[in-house]
């Protein structure tokens, strides 16, 4: 494809970002991203951003039909939906954002629809509880809010649903293993089940078959041999030729592009933007000393903070995706 046809076909994918809040992405906006990185490589890493992209994208309009899938859904409601969703509450307990009240707002539609019930009329008498939300990446959002429930108002006994766009089995082993902490130390039982339209490979025991940006070697760049010297741990690198179990990457080199260039500006962005936070890692946040998380994921409402920092990143470094901040 021609790189002017494959700059709009890009911008036509992440076209709903952050609607009706900023201009909506064109091929201008997406040349201007692109011309940060060294023009030998811009054409290639056009062609793999588009493909990932038409994988970790998720429009709105794919988000509204994956909630209301779930309002029918026999493995969730038992094949009588009313009776399921009348007994059910729903879960406000997002100590930071405001993404858990958005997606309660937009799930509260299909809801009504359907069953003819609203939000508010549910969960008087509960039998279980839904926790809602855009992702699950490092965990730490769902266990302060799950925690701080059990330590409160949380029933003795109870069943938690967790709906999320987008899981990360790393982020929820963690999450599961830290609230079986929370309820030994409250006394109280909490079954969990777990529902997403794509869980991710990010577990560093299966990086050969990750779904995230794991990078292979170290770049012969000043920078980014810097900052890896730097980390408390030598960095784990994976072994090459996977294109991970999603088929995110479109092979092996395409996937080795991203991953290198992506690592390299991260590192650039840190020195260019020394006010970022320790754990704003070149690939995405990560509290533990990485070279980040490396989601590729981003929702028409938000691009993570775990994403890499050439996605979000502000001035001087011109992002793809503007971020709106907690």
């Amino acid at each position: 494809m021609p790189t002017s046809a494959l700059l709009k076909a890009t911008a036509a994918i992440i076209s709903d970002y952050r609607i009706d809040e900023i201009p909506a992405p064109d091929a201008a906006h997406v040349e201007k991203w692109l011309s940060q990185f060294d023009k030998a490589v811009q054409d290639d890493l056009l062609n793999e951003m588009h493909h990932v992209l038409g994988r970790t994208y998720v429009p709105k309009s794919k988000v509204e039909r994956f909630l209301s899938s779930l309002v029918t859904n026999d493995k969730l409601t038992g094949g009588n939906p009313r009776t399921f969703w009348n007994a059910t509450k729903f879960l406000d307990v997002q100590t930071r954002g405001r993404s858990q009240r958005e997606f309660l707002a937009l799930f509260a539609k299909p809801l009504k629809e359907i069953t003819g019930l609203e939000l508010a009329q549910c969960g008087k008498s509960p039998s279980q509880y839904v926790y809602i939300d855009d992702g699950i990446f490092t965990g730490t959002t769902i266990i302060n809010g799950l925690s701080k429930w059990l330590e409160t108002t949380a029933p003795n006994e109870t069943v938690v649903h967790v709906i999320v766009i987008v899981g990360h089995s790393g982020g929820q082993y963690y999450a599961k293993q830290s609230l079986i902490k929370a309820m030994e130390k409250t006394g109280k039982k909490m079954q969990l089940y777990w529902w997403a339209m794509h869980i991710l490979e990010d577990r560093k025991y299966y990086i050969y078959e990750s779904d995230v940006l794991r990078p292979t070697v170290i770049p012969k760049d000043g920078p980014t041999e810097t900052y890896a010297a730097s980390l408390k741990y030598e960095p784990t690198l994976r072994r090459p030729g996977s294109t991970g179990r999603l088929g995110i990457f479109s092979t092996e080199n395409g996937r080795h592009l991203l991953e290198q260039q992506l690592l390299m500006k991260g590192c650039k962005i840190r020195i260019d933007s020394p006010r970022l936070p320790t754990y704003a890692r070149p690939l995405g946040d990560m509290v533990l000393q990485t070279l980040g998380f490396g989601s590729t994921f981003v929702t028409y409402r938000n691009c993570p903070n775990n994403a890499p920092l050439a996605f979000w990143a502000g001035n001087p470094w011109y992002p793809l995706f503007p971020r709106k901040t907690n």
